[in-house]
């Protein structure tokens, strides 16, 4: 797809300032586990804000993920991720996403911004879905966006691994 120079807001979204609803909302991640398998977690403390301005180019979003939260539904491996060997979770309690730029770029939005994690921040653009707009029973106006991104735990200091018996970390 290439890049547009468009800025406008899609059809049903409105300017104005969306709060993250964690009861809706899910951060979500997948990772190798022991060269063989893949282990899928999430973050259930998420928190955030989406400010949509008048057009893309000027709309905003942060968000703030609470380490602790952390569930790959094994509790000795959650404890382990909390730990100093990988987030080191009492020090650095928050992964934090602050945007520096949103662009239209065809059916989706590019979120460009600065990721955390412990102490190293990193550029990274957000592919963004938008998936509309509903009122809710209880008349509250509800946004749907998503977005994925591939990260690499090493570039953010998570670095620990464990040598296995068949070779590999």
């Amino acid at each position: 797809m290439t890049e547009t120079t468009t800025t406008h807001l899609p059809a049903g979204l409105t300017p104005g300032t969306y709060v993250v609803d964690p009861a809706h909302s899910e951060v979500g991640f997948t990772a190798r586990h022991a060269m063989v398998t893949k282990v899928r977690g999430s973050f259930s403390d998420v928190d955030g804000t989406i400010v949509v301005g008048e057009d893309a180019a000027s709309s905003s979003a942060t968000a703030a993920i609470a380490v602790a939260s952390i569930d790959t539904r094994n509790a000795d491996r959650d404890a382990h991720l909390r730990s100093a060997d990988f987030f080191d979770a009492e020090t650095y309690p928050q992964i934090r996403f602050v945007s520096t730029g949103v662009r239209a770029d065809g059916d989706r939005y590019l979120v460009d911004g600065e990721l955390t994690i412990k102490d190293v921040t990193r550029p990274v653009t957000l592919p963004v879905e938008f998936h509309g707009v509903a009122t809710d029973p209880f008349g509250n106006v509800r946004a749907g966006f998503s977005a994925e991104l591939d990260v690499n735990r090493k570039d953010f200091g998570l670095t620990w691994n464990a040598a296995l018996e068949t070779g590999g970390v």
